[in-house]
């Protein structure tokens, strides 16, 4: 800042005396400020980690009835083929979709009260990435687990027969 420095002129024998200029020290603010962040530092919570729950099986289980397997194989380009049944003979025939909810997630919602109309018990779904899929195709489809309220699914190693129909539907 500019300082304006006069010399009055002699008016007197007056002897003025200097004012010293007014300093404040900033030591214990600082130290404040500091002591302010630190506590907000370790008090807060940043965010809040979110994991979906995976239940795993504890023991062997038996033959899985074929009637109300759905089968949803990811495959690439954000495409999926699903089938219920097996894929030489299935009751509904394999069907390349989409992950949005017009697409997966109708077709989960069809098979799933389809299932427990013809049989009386719930759906069981084994979802198999392929090589050419991305993780969050397999993020989506867990999601869509989770809204269709599907209890029964398992995440599989895709074979052959399954590449081959992806392969057939363009969507390997």
């Amino acid at each position: 800042m500019a300082e304006l420095n006069t010399n009055p002129e002699k008016s007197g024998n007056r002897v003025r005396t200097k004012k010293a200029a007014l300093r404040v020290d900033l030591t214990a603010m600082v130290d404040l400020a500091f002591l302010l962040i630190t506590f907000f530092m370790l008090t807060t919570t940043l965010s809040k980690p979110k994991a979906m729950d995976v239940v795993m099986p504890v023991g062997e289980s038996g033959a899985v009835p074929q009637s109300r397997t759905m089968t949803i194989c990811l495959g690439n380009n954000n495409k999926a083929v699903w089938y219920l049944g097996e894929p030489q003979n299935p009751k509904i025939p394999a069907t390349i979709t989409d992950y949005g909810k017009s697409g997966l997630r109708r077709a989960i919602t069809k098979v799933r009260d389809e299932v427990r109309k013809t049989t009386g018990k719930d759906l069981i779904v084994v979802i198999k990435p392929a090589e050419t899929s991305i993780y969050e195709n397999l993020v989506n489809t867990l999601d869509e687990m989770n809204i269709n309220n599907i209890q029964q699914f398992a995440i599989a190693n895709i074979d052959k027969t399954d590449i081959d129909l992806l392969k057939q539907k363009q969507a390997f």
